[in-house]
Parts: C-alpha cells; sequence; structure tokens
C-alpha cells in the first residue's frame, strides 16, 4: 500500500473564521486521534494532502508532533460541496501490526460478454486488513462471465491476510441482458413522462392539501 510522509503543525485556533484563515494559508484543519489519547487539532499541508488523499486508505506518517512521528489513516474528509477543496480531515491513530477495518473500492476488470450489461450493487466493501497493508482496491474480473450470473461478496478473490467485512451473500453485480435493461430503462422513463404529463395537467387545486 501507499504510504506517505506529511509534516504537521499545531493548531491553537478554533471556529469557523479560525479554520478560514489555516485554508486561506494553503493549510487544511485536521484532527488525529485513536489508541484512547487527546486528540490533536493540527494543520496540514493542502497540496501534499490532497495528492496524498487521492490513494484510498493512504497510510500517513504524520511528522512534527511534540511525541514525534504517527501512523494515521483518513476516516473522514470533508470536502466543499461546490468548490470541492478539502476543508477538514479527521484522522485515525494506528500502529504497525494493527488490523483496521476500512472500505476498498471493487475494481472491474476486463470486458462485459457481447448482449450483457453490467448491473454494479456494491461499487466498495468493508474488509479488514493491517493497518499498514491496505490494498488499493479488490479486483473482479468480469471477463467471460455469462449473462445471468451473479457475483456475490463471498465470491471476491481478496489478498492474503484480508478477510470480508459484508455478508458473503451480498450482491456485488450481475451480468443482465443488455436488450431487457434498455426496455425497463425506456419503460421507467416513460412512465415518469406521463405521471408528469398528469401533474401538468391536473386541474387548479387537485391534489392539493387544505391549511392547517
Amino acid at each position: 500500500m501507499s504510504e506517505v510522509r506529511i509534516a504537521a503543525e499545531p493548531r491553537t485556533e478554533f471556529g469557523k473564521g479560525a479554520a478560514r484563515r489555516t485554508r486561506r494559508a494553503g493549510k487544511v484543519p485536521a484532527v488525529l486521534y485513536g489508541h484512547g489519547t487527546d486528540p490533536q487539532h493540527i494543520a496540514l499541508p493542502g497540496h501534499d494532502l490532497m495528492l496524498a488523499l487521492k490513494t484510498p486508505n493512504v497510510l500517513l506518517t504524520i511528522e512534527g508532533l511534540s511525541g514525534g512521528a504517527e501512523l494515521a489513516l483518513p476516516k473522514d474528509v470533508q470536502r466543499d460541496p461546490v468548490k470541492g477543496f478539502l476543508e477538514h480531515v479527521d484522522l485515525l491513530l494506528v500502529k504497525r501490526g494493527e488490523k483496521v477495518v476500512v472500505d476498498l473500492p471493487v475494481n472491474l476488470v476486463g470486458d462485459v460478454v457481447a448482449g450483457g450489461v453490467v448491473q454494479q450493487e456494491l461499487v466498495q466493501v468493508s474488509v479488514e486488513a493491517e493497518a499498514t497493508k491496505i490494498p488499493e482496491a479488490v479486483d473482479l474480473s468480469i471477463e467471460g462471465l455469462k449473462v445471468g450470473t451473479q457475483v456475490l461478496a463471498g465470491d471476491l478473490k481478496l489478498p492474503s491476510g484480508v478477510t470480508l467485512q459484508v455478508d458473503g451473500e451480498a450482491l456485488v453485480l450481475q451480468i443482465a441482458d443488455a436488450t431487457v435493461s434498455a426496455g425497463e430503462t425506456e419503460t421507467e422513463a416513460e412512465a415518469a413522462e406521463a405521471a408528469e404529463a398528469a401533474a401538468t395537467e391536473a386541474p387548479e387545486g387537485e391534489g392539493e392539501t387544505a391549511s392547517e
């Protein structure tokens, strides 16, 4: 797995105003917690953190702390809903050899069979793995899967030392008939259009409830 070293600075100001000043300085407010310790409020370099977070479940070595460097995993990443920049990050302290539960993306490999279409129900699965050996994704080959095939969580091939933390009977994906799926989509679209037309043509006041 990917491990990134990143320098931290202590944060002594709190509140929305302080957070805005931190971000204007090119840094991201963060909280480091876990293992029964008091939360540490820190600021991390925004550009370096943004690059690091491109890797799912990246292991961070947080340097510059009073007690020395610490290992941490991102647990909650808050971004601006419009511009997408990092607003705040929660980091969980971990130790080498420690087992942690994380969500891994399901990475589809290969091409779907002719006449088939992939209907994916789970885009990620929860697993337990050693904190320093978390895979970036779970690869799932769809090459050669016939129409009608279903893949359950228990069918996924996980790396050694990684164990599934969701119901093994949970549906990950199925290979559906492309023509049937297209027909269902058209039927749903037609039904939606008919409902919208009916609502538009309804007599004035119909469907309205009386004010209390």
